[in-house]
């Protein structure tokens, strides 16, 4: 399934509900708060799924709000950091009645702490009807690394891992086996002379180089396939609508555990019901997680141990 079908896939709890709603986007016009391309993601699913005219300002810094180069670091959490976007994408176009943006965070898996992890978060903000909804992806499937090199041949064993050049890769300065940008700091490096440049000033400045995966989304393209699926996300939830109230978003917030053992009926950890609930209402319903009545026995801790 495309990204574009998942968007419009759908939704079981919009049944009934008339397009027409005061939540309805349709024409209505939207500013997508970003600096690196995220646009040719974000806006075609805004368009084809939800109607908005998109805009993408000029000129617009949001560099300012962190970065994954260290020379600015992010203030608060993801969430933070895409409000601080909002906020200054509608200061940017104030006749935008929407606006959207993202911001990604990368590291270790909490539980494969040798794999990269990245979260995407895509934000919209509705200053016309007050609403505020959330899409996500967190994904393995993403390039984020980085290696200390002492010489050229580790840098490009580590690029071809990395898939670069179509992936762009930073150099920089290292101190103490830590990055030190301070030191020096080469960005949106994609070709081979680019890299060879950068790493042989790097070692003859410091003798030795931190070289990283570039997670800006115009020079990572996978990243950028992710962002794309948080969008994807946020239409879905956008069209999930509060069987009470209407309001988009309702979607699930909690997951029990208990599915019986097969065998021995004990509860397992396997997910057994999902719990939906509206933010704006507090409604909340509950369904089965899976279409099956019992765990398989490799799962029940008695059966298994």
């Amino acid at each position: 399934m495309s990204i574009s079908d998942a968007a419009d896939a759908p939704i079981e709890t919009m049944s009934g509900f008339p397009p027409a709603d005061r939540f309805s986007l349709s024409g209505r016009r939207a500013v997508i708060a970003t600096m690196h391309g995220k646009e040719r993601v974000i806006a075609p699913l805004l368009v084809h799924s939800l109607g908005l005219t998109i805009e993408v300002p000029t000129s617009f810094d949001t560099d300012r709000f962190g970065t994954f180069t260290r020379e600015i670091e992010r203030t608060g959490s993801q969430l933070d950091a895409a409000r601080a976007k909002i906020q200054a994408a509608f200061d940017r176009i104030p006749g935008a009645r929407v606006a959207v943006a993202s911001e990604g965070s990368f590291g270790p898996d909490p539980v494969i702490p040798f794999l990269g992890l990245g979260h995407e978060l895509v934000l919209l903000v509705d200053r016309e009807s007050g609403l505020e909804l959330t899409g996500h992806d967190a994904t393995l499937d993403t390039n984020y690394a980085h290696t200390i090199v002492h010489d050229l041949a580790a840098a490009l064993a580590f690029a071809e891992r990395v898939h670069f050049a179509d992936h762009a890769l930073i150099v920089m300065g290292c101190r103490g086996d830590q990055p030190a940008p301070d030191i020096a700091l080469r960005k949106g490096i994609d070709r081979a002379d680019q890299l060879e440049q950068a790493v042989q000033d790097v070692l003859a400045l410091a003798g030795v180089a931190f070289v990283e995966t570039d997670m800006r989304a115009h020079l990572n393209p996978t990243r950028m396939r992710a962002i794309g699926r948080a969008t994807a996300d946020l239409v879905r939830r956008f069209r999930s609508r509060c069987p009470a109230c209407a309001h988009p978003g309702f979607d699930v917030t909690e997951r029990v555990p208990g599915l019986p053992c097969e065998w021995c009926g004990t509860p397992t950890r396997v997910i057994k019901t999902d719990i939906l609930s509206c933010a704006d209402c507090g409604h909340h319903t509950e369904r089965p997680a899976v279409d099956r009545a019992t765990a398989d026995p490799g799962q029940c801790a008695l059966c298994n141990p």
